[in-house]
């Protein structure tokens, strides 16, 4: 099994906005350490951008609001583990990026990322990304959709991230 990762934000003002272009200028940094991150198996790409292939057609969940350009921030990838995910995210660059967010984008009334074990036959598409936020927006966190806050191991039991190995990871030990 493999953890996917589905996120999906909501731009404060179309993604052509010169109010984006500091988002813009990170997103492309952040890729660019995200491909060559520990733990990162693939990801999806764009449609419209060169990069690797999307993993089917590109769609949003019910909470997206079209702002006149078709577009809001989403990725979709899959991860070795948790903890690997986990530092990449909270750590670094992204984390730098992150906290900048509230400058770009609206405060979600949705889960900002969803989990998910999945299995190795294929990449997981983007409607099936959509779907685990949508379900665990409406549910909560299931083993077959969750956040960092309330995991779930491949076999659907509850657990948490591994300190010692996040420690590790993030050159602490």
């Amino acid at each position: 099994m493999q953890l996917a990762l589905y996120t999906f934000g909501m731009f404060l003002h179309p993604s052509e906005d010169p109010a984006n272009d500091d988002f813009h200028t990170l997103n492309d940094l952040v890729f660019e350490q995200l491909d060559r991150a520990d733990g990162l198996i693939a990801r999806s790409g764009y449609a419209s951008d060169p990069g690797p292939d999307p993993w089917g057609q590109e769609v949003y969940p019910k909470f997206y609001e079209e702002r006149g350009d078709g577009f809001s921030p989403a990725t979709l990838s899959l991860w070795t583990d948790m903890e690997s995910l986990f530092s990449f995210t909270y750590f670094g660059l992204h984390a730098q990026a992150l906290s900048r967010g509230r400058e770009w984008f609206e405060k979600p009334k949705w889960p900002p990322l969803v989990l998910w074990w999945h299995d190795r036959s294929n990449y997981p598409h983007w409607a099936e990304g959509v779907a685990k936020l949508e379900q665990l927006n409406d549910n909560g966190p299931l083993p077959s959709a969750f956040t960092f806050n309330a995991p779930f191991d491949p076999d659907g039991a509850a657990t948490k991230l591994n300190k010692i190995k996040l420690r590790a990871i993030n050159g602490k030990t």
